[in-house]
């Protein structure tokens, strides 16, 4: 079996012969198949059978061509080891039973056992690393995002119950971001103990902030846990979420390989706002995906070329899959990538001089 390592070079600013290519949520409900596992599971039911949550993860690298897989699992899961009660409600997202709002609720919380707790996710993660043969990306959920829903109590638009812990109770906050970065080091150290070849920590919705709140609430976590994994061969994506490009220039003393961009901001912004240090993931706007073919090609083109100006760049959306995504035009569009980008590259290598 011939293994794809060209994602991992691509994080690591090495040469490559294409871009590499994967998609944010890419096992998912665009997927007939899918769909029919989850007539009879649900998201949680799947991660806790691992075969089954291997199967659904290298579905998309069978069917797309992609040269990544992503664990198919949801950031809420090592949640659970903390002693906090949830479901994953349909047209919703995550909902806690009981929302936390004081120091004693934050107090309550038990340090994570990965190992005790959430043994069938590295079980997961163990399979897959004997039968992929592209690198296997596994991921966590920032705190701040992860937070938002645990203050919350699901999934919200204005974050003002977050918002105000942060700036009424910053001890409680600051005590809540300890053990949500604790919880983050400990889960992606296993993971990658496991097997796990890459990982990104996503931050879907830090965007909400404004960069002195970022920088002053979130960031010193987020420093925390790339400093605590440092150690680790493998990339780290830190995936700031959406419309997160004024926070960008906060990121550049991050100990990540990789920053991943929404659609709002270009890749060359991307890198010029970071200092030019990480490689730049992304952008496509998910939404193009319904767009006709010549149209979206036109995009990602544009992309690709704006991409391999520097070394270090990985073609992805700018947020995550959605279920009127069409399977074929993935798979096109992943095709389209390889062989644009595979010549486009070509190109951009100098001649020898002859003696």
């Amino acid at each position: 079996m011939t293994y794809n390592d060209t994602f991992i070079r691509a994080c690591r600013k090495q040469d490559t012969d294409h871009i590499p290519v994967w998609y944010m949520r890419q096992a998912g409900r665009y997927d007939p198949e899918y769909r029919k596992i989850k007539e009879n599971y649900s998201l949680l039911e799947i991660c806790e059978q691992p075969e089954l949550a291997a199967e659904v993860t290298m579905m998309p690298v069978r069917k797309l061509g992609v040269d990544a897989a992503i664990l198919y699992s949801d950031i809420m899961n090592p949640v659970a080891s903390l002693g906090v009660k949830f479901d994953i409600v349909k047209n919703i997202g995550p909902v806690i039973d009981n929302p936390i709002r004081s120091a004693a609720d934050v107090e309550r919380l038990k340090p994570i056992d990965v190992e005790g707790d959430l043994s069938h996710i590295l079980k997961t993660i163990a399979i897959l690393d004997k039968e992929l043969d592209v690198p296997l990306i596994t991921f966590a959920g920032a705190p701040f995002t992860i937070a938002s829903y645990l203050i919350e109590g699901r999934p919200s638009k204005s974050y003002h119950r977050t918002k105000e812990m942060m700036y009424s109770q910053p001890q409680v906050w600051f005590m809540l971001m300890d053990k949500l970065g604790d919880m983050v080091i400990a889960y992606l150290r296993a993971h990658a103990a496991s097997g796990g070849k890459a990982f990104q920590l996503f931050d879907s919705w830090v965007g909400a902030l404004a960069p002195r709140d970022f920088e002053l609430y979130v960031l010193p976590t987020i420093s925390r846990i790339f400093a605590g994994l440092a150690d680790l061969n493998v990339p780290k994506i830190y995936f700031p979420g959406v419309s997160s490009g004024e926070l960008l220039p906060s990121l550049k003393n991050l100990q990540a390989d990789v920053i991943g961009l929404d659609w709002r901001v270009s890749l060359a912004e991307g890198r010029r706002r970071t200092g030019g240090r990480f490689a730049v993931q992304g952008n496509l706007d998910p939404y193009l995906l319904t767009a006709p073919l010549d149209l979206l090609k036109e995009r990602a083109k544009g992309l690709i070329d704006e991409g391999i100006r520097e070394p270090g760049y990985i073609f992805n959306l700018g947020h995550g899959l959605f279920p009127e995504a069409s399977l074929d035009t993935l798979k096109e569009l992943t095709e389209y990538i390889h062989d644009y980008s595979r010549e486009a590259l070509k190109q951009t290598v100098k001649p020898r001089l002859s003696l």
